[in-house]
């Protein structure tokens, strides 16, 4: 009986142990297999992709010396260039930098901003406005908190009544507002900066006919002008000028002619002038807007506007009465942006109208961002306007504390 159900077992034994034995000699073969597949030989050379992962981590580790050698090259830079400068670090890439200088035996306090981008792919620099609407003004230090900014300077000159920026105002490649008296602009590209006196080329087409237009949001100067005004505007156009009328707009589609001031519609624009110009317009004509800045800055991605000229391809060049600036002379508080051969930006401040500290003329501003390395520079807003922030707090003395509320910024912001 006892061997009866005993001869069952030991087969049972025997079927499983010749199972664990194949099984084995099945994952021994896959092991092989697997080790000639990381391994392979091919006239003598092995190509394997543990040799091909550790190469891709030097590479990795190659990079990042690299950058760290970038990184410390720029501080050593910036020491040996301020070097009677007190020199803070915002981030990589990023510095502040505090002076005093002396001009005729008196002293100006300046605070400079240098950065490379490149060292740093965070950051960004670009214009910052106030508001979603061209007429509103805020504090430096609001429009800083909005954009999160790590630095910021005041920007363009702007309508102080209405708070609309006067020139070229473009960011994200959407054209604000549009260049007065063909002013100096700076424009922000993604591998490097142009600066240049701005004209700009507006056409609305309607078929093969073409009307020229004159500017975008920005306030009447002449009669003659035309002027398209979009949502960025405000609600509602501008007063129609002595004989002159109002086109709407509305989805590509003329929709109304009109002398009254009319409300700007939210996928559309406000065309005002001459009576004379816009004869050729019905309601219900298809059209299109057309708007590009002259020179042809292919790609641009910001553009804000400024003047006059402080450097021009490395030489000092201050054309105020060009720019019809000759009411911004004397010495005062002053603003500038620059930028040098190899892409730094440069961000000055200089604070004025104070026995400890009595600003700078022009030309002054010109020859200390020349001192620099600045290739071309050009002043901003300044006086009562001019203002820094960096990393939450106002590190310069303007006139009025924290600064006057101003229309538009320049913020350097990841």
């Amino acid at each position: 009986m006892d061997t009866t159900y005993l001869r069952p077992n030991v087969e049972k034994l025997l079927l499983i142990g010749v199972n664990l034995a194949l099984l084995y000699g099945l994952l021994c073969s896959q092991s092989i297999y697997v080790l000639a597949e990381n391994v392979r030989i091919v006239n003598g050379l092995a190509a394997s992709p543990i040799i091909n992962s550790m190469r891709a981590d030097e590479n990795i580790i190659q990079e990042e010396v690299a950058e760290e050698n970038k990184i410390l090259e720029f501080n050593q830079q910036i020491k040996r260039k301020y070097k009677y400068g007190t020199i803070y670090t915002v981030d990589n890439g990023l510095k502040h930098i505090r002076l005093t200088k002396y001009y005729k035996g008196k002293p100006v306090r300046i605070n400079v901003i240098e950065t490379d981008l490149s060292i740093n792919p965070e950051l960004k620099i670009a214009p910052v406005i106030a508001s979603s609407k061209l007429q509103r003004k805020a504090s430096i230090t609001s429009m800083a908190k909005r954009s999160n900014s790590l630095v910021a300077i005041n920007g363009a000159f702007f309508k102080p009544q209405t708070g609309c920026p006067l020139g070229t105002l473009m960011i994200d490649g959407k054209t604000y507002t549009g260049p007065i008296y063909n002013r100096v602009s700076m424009g922000f590209f993604d591998d490097g900066f142009a600066m240049d006196r701005l004209k700009f080329e507006a056409t609305l087409h309607r078929g093969f006919d073409k009307i020229q237009l004159d500017n975008i949001n920005q306030p009447r100067m002449l009669s003659t002008n035309l002027i398209v005004y979009t949502p960025d505007w405000g609600t509602y156009s501008t007063i129609t000028p002595k004989y002159g009328k109002q086109i709407v707009v509305k989805d590509n589609k003329v929709v109304m002619i009109t002398v009254s001031r009319c409300e700007i519609p939210e996928n559309g624009y406000v065309i005002v002038g001459p009576a004379s110009k816009l004869t050729s317009l019905k309601v219900g004509d298809r059209v299109s807007l057309d708007v590009n800045p002259a020179p042809n800055w292919k790609n641009v991605k910001h553009i804000i506007s400024g003047g006059p000229y402080l450097v021009k391809d490395g030489e000092i060049f201050v054309d105020m009465t060009a720019q019809k600036l000759g009411c911004i002379g004397g010495r005062n508080p002053r603003t500038a942006i620059g930028y040098t051969k190899d892409n730094h930006v440069i961000l000055v401040t200089a604070d004025g109208r104070e026995g400890s500290s009595i600003g700078l003329t022009l030309n002054e501003l010109a020859y200390f961002m020349q001192s620099l390395g600045c290739v071309n520079a050009m002043n901003l807003d300044g006086g009562g306007s001019t203002v820094m922030y960096v990393n939450g707090s106002i590190v310069n003395k303007p006139p009025v504390k924290g600064g006057i509320a101003l229309s538009n910024a320049i913020g350097i912001y990841k």
